[in-house]
């Protein structure tokens, strides 16, 4: 693993920042969003397909 691209990819997370984080394992995907500090938007994930 290369460890200067994973630390430039965390240092470029600013205040601005809105993470997504996406599950496509299964036939309903789940999306949850989240800001620079870990506080998620909404307690329950998305759910789309």
């Amino acid at each position: 693993m290369n460890y200067n691209t994973q630390n430039a990819k965390i240092a470029s997370i600013t205040e601005k920042t809105l993470i997504v984080g996406i599950d496509v394992g299964s036939e309903t995907h789940y999306a949850r969003a989240f800001d620079w500090r870990n506080y998620e938007y909404s307690k329950k994930p998305f759910a789309f397909n």
